[in-house]
């Protein structure tokens, strides 16, 4: 072996499920993006099995359902989603052995309906008009027709009780003896915020908590109340809602699970962050650290960097990245990444003679 060889030890343990390895996901340094005065981490939740944070909600909605007999076994389990919520119940109920359908608005990326359908789903496709209140409303139907378990991600209580007890715990044990001043995440469910938030109000109340959502649908800074059901559903999408290009973040709703964060005046700051920042941030952490994320981690970041201009020097910053930026190949994310070689390349090839391409 060479000096200096990196080496590994492997993890000391065995798995009898891939669900086992749900969570621990690394809080990595961002080295060159930064301003000089901060630093910046980014917990990397696309180290979760089906890559998103959203591994952790839907693994613990199902077996939470499971623990009260809510979901019997054989059951079909239903849900609206934008992609990785569904891409984490098709994982979950693939190793538990349930059938799942999925119901998604046609506008979200084509390759997150075809990733469920290989893990087993059934994808039902709603009109792009109806926005995500018309994929919730169609995944209720048909739970009510069918006697199908609804799994509910924007109002079960399983879905924040996950992020306090593992997300949190994992920012405590990772921070644990050093200084920590922002934690900054967008909004999908809310669940994220809302976990953490209990851990962090609790624990370590001297951190800011920074949420951030698309600046042509500020939902939460409209001041404007979701109207709701008597079980907290929605019963209208919001009027401040905008189509945007942070797929995962801000439906057209603002979710019973987020309320908890807003009322219990978890949320320090609502910064909002344009569509575009999200695509740039994406491209720069992928193109100077190295780090592959998509369009709602890239806005993550982009509002943890207007953080860092102002922050106080020495002060540390953490961001949430909920997944990878493979869930977005045939969005705008990619629209100037080409198949074929660009003229650079072609240079390239052309500088020496042998296995040239013809033209």
């Amino acid at each position: 072996m060479q000096p200096g060889t990196r080496t590994t030890d492997g993890r000391g343990r065995l798995y009898d499920s891939i669900l086992e390895t749900v969570g621990n996901t690394p809080c990595v340094r961002l080295n060159h993006l930064p301003p000089e005065h901060v630093t910046v981490y980014a917990k990397a939740e696309f180290f979760n099995p089906a890559a998103s944070v959203k591994d952790r909600l839907a693994l613990n909605i199902i077996e939470a359902a499971e623990r009260d007999g809510r979901l019997k076994p054989g059951q079909t389990v239903v849900e609206a989603t934008s992609g990785n919520t569904g891409i984490g119940l098709a994982m979950a109920c693939a190793a538990k052995g349930y059938p799942l359908v999925v119901t998604m608005a046609e506008s979200f990326s084509i390759e997150r309906r075809r990733m469920m359908r290989f893990l087993g789903a059934k994808v039902v496709l709603t009109p792009r008009e109806l926005k995500g209140f018309g994929m919730y409303e169609k995944a209720r139907e048909l739970a009510e027709a069918h006697g199908w378990f609804l799994a509910h991600q924007f109002e079960s209580e399983a879905n924040a009780d996950i992020h306090e007890a593992t997300t949190g715990r994992e920012i405590l044990a990772d921070f644990d003896g050093q200084r920590l001043d922002y934690f900054v995440t967008g909004y999908g469910t809310g669940g994220t915020i809302a976990g953490v938030g209990r851990v962090l109000r609790r624990e370590r109340p001297d951190v800011n908590l920074i949420l951030s959502e698309p600046s042509n649908a500020q939902l939460v800074a409209s001041g404007t109340a979701q109207e709701r059901t008597q079980a907290h559903e929605p019963a209208a999408g919001h009027p401040a809602f905008e189509p945007h290009p942070i797929q995962g973040w801000t439906p057209d709703f603002i979710p019973w699970v987020l309320q908890e964060a807003l009322d219990e005046s978890y949320v320090d700051e609502l910064l909002p962050v344009a569509g575009h920042a999200g695509i740039e941030w994406s491209r720069k952490l992928a193109q100077r650290e190295g780090i592959f994320t998509g369009v709602s981690g890239g806005a993550t970041v982009a509002a943890a960097m207007e953080v860092a201009e102002r922050a106080p020097t020495g002060s540390v910053i953490l961001a949430m990245l909920p997944d990878t930026g493979e869930r977005y190949l045939s969005t705008p994310l990619f629209e100037d990444i080409g198949a074929d070689m660009d003229a650079s390349e072609i240079e390239v090839m052309e500088s020496t003679p042998g296995y040239q391409m013809p033209r």
